[in-house]
């Protein structure tokens, strides 16, 4: 299977700023982002998140957000496509720089979510 990463945030900078960073860890991924609103303020933008789902090539999609509306935003779009999308409730940047490094090497899901597992926010 070939994972893709999938970055919600409700700041473009620090979206951008993760997928950075987690590219390091994983070269090989489809790492895609949305940040901000349309006009790059802080918010979320439903056409951005879905242009970042569209452009990953990754088979299942392992997706991070920072705050509420990014979450709720996504799990919407999530419901009106057929892409298989994993939404993780963990913490942002280790999280999604754990599922990075362990997708990168080939782990399997349950590899992945057990080792997110310590990450949860509840």
């Amino acid at each position: 299977m070939k994972y893709g990463i999938l970055i919600v945030s409700h700041v473009n900078e620090i979206a951008l700023g993760v997928t950075k960073l987690i590219k390091e860890a994983a070269p090989d991924l489809s790492i895609t982002y949305a940040g901000g609103t349309e006009d790059n303020d802080i918010g979320s933008s439903p056409e951005k998140i879905q242009a970042a789902i569209d452009e990953n090539t990754g088979d299942k999609i392992l997706a991070f957000y920072d705050l509420g509306s990014s979450k709720m935003n996504l799990e919407m779009l999530m419901e009106f496509t057929d892409r298989d999308i994993e939404k993780f409730d963990v913490a942002f940047v280790e999280g999604a720089y754990t599922a990075a490094t362990l997708a990168q090497i080939s782990s399997p899901i349950e590899s992945i979510e057990e080792s997110l597992a310590p990450l949860k926010i509840k």
